[in-house]
């Protein structure tokens, strides 16, 4: 099968940032899926990995990314028990397998689910990486539930994959009262579309938060920089309310800035499941379950913004350009 991976950590412009190569199709075994891969998303892990995973070394064989898919069963393992040959599924993978870049990828039954039936392939393949993210931080990480709706929530980095998906879910399905950040016309009016009660600038979160009549937030949603918002959202967090993030940090974070207000602190990373074969794994199937729901009862929207049609190295490079450039909006889909 073909497959677009690399050797070094190149910048995006340079010849072998990516190579087209051949590779032996994997066979179904246990619990994984053979997935036959019709389209693929680009997400930043994309490009933070291929920057980062061979910098000071050539790698004997490429190493293949990519964490977005929609695709067809083509085979499954024999302790396979929730899908059959030909079901239509979307995943975001796992960081220690290889990945979706491929014509065909194992899977493990227990991070897949079945694929919305009322959106096109493209559209199915913008949602699971971001849609698991925006669901765990909200609801295992935060653990929103039924005796929080109508309290507020501020989500920095509102137009981007997972932003998108988060003022949906913390609007549509938690019942919050959603403030984004934003700071262009079309990413503000991108955020007020998908739900969120007010956009605010993310220059100055205290001031513009004063200005819409908001002291203080229950709950905060990090998806641009801990560290650089950090001293904004410790004024702004209530007593007893809850900051989590999904970006990590270079430096520690000041935690003890919580500790008069007793506020907790969560990070959230969609791969900690199948990173470390939790027990509760199979949440990951449960969860890409709910969100198909959610897109076949039109309760959430896919936040597709462009289709790149053909599994090309051309196309892999322009998506990881586009995503570098920090300008995107919503997500970039490649058909095969």
């Amino acid at each position: 099968m073909k497959a677009i991976g690399f050797k070094r950590s190149l910048p995006i412009t340079e010849a072998d940032s990516f190579i087209l190569f051949e590779i032996e199709k994997p066979v179904a075994t246990e619990r994984n899926l053979l997935v036959k891969i019709e389209a693929i998303s680009v997400n930043p892990v994309d490009f933070k990995v291929r920057q980062n995973s061979a910098k000071e070394i050539e790698l004997t064989t490429p190493k293949v990314i990519g964490w977005d898919a929609v695709g067809i069963v083509e085979e499954i393992g024999s302790a396979v028990t929730l899908f059959k040959k030909g079901d239509k599924v979307f995943y975001a993978g796992d960081l220690t397998k290889p990945g979706s870049n491929a014509e065909y990828q194992l899977i493990d039954e227990r991070i897949v689910g079945l694929a919305p039936k009322s959106i096109t392939t493209a559209e199915a393949a913008a949602l699971p990486l971001t849609a698991l993210t925006a669901w765990e931080i909200v609801f295992d990480r935060i653990r929103i539930g039924e005796r929080d709706k109508g309290k507020s929530i501020l989500i920095i980095g509102g137009a981007g994959g997972v932003g998108s998906i988060a003022i949906q879910l913390a609007k549509k399905v938690a019942g919050l009262h959603v403030i984004a950040t934003a700071s262009r016309p079309e990413t503000i009016q991108w955020c007020k579309d998908l739900g969120a009660d007010h956009v605010v600038d993310h220059k100055d979160l205290v001031n513009e938060l004063v200005k819409i009549g908001f002291k203080q937030v229950d709950f905060i949603l990090d998806f641009v920089d801990v560290n650089a918002y950090w001293d904004a959202m410790a004024e702004l967090i209530k007593p007893q309310g809850h900051i989590a993030s999904i970006t990590g940090s270079a430096t520690p974070v000041a935690l003890n800035k919580l500790k008069n207000k007793s506020v907790s602190f969560s990070w959230e990373l969609m791969y900690t499941r199948s990173m470390f074969n939790t027990e509760d794994m199979i949440e990951q199937h449960v969860i890409l379950t709910k969100i198909a729901e959610l897109i076949d009862q039109k309760e959430i929207k896919t936040t597709l913004k462009q289709v790149l049609k053909g599994f090309t190295v051309e196309n892999i490079k322009q998506a990881h350009a586009m995503l570098e450039s920090g300008k995107t909006i919503g997500k970039i889909v490649i058909e095969l």
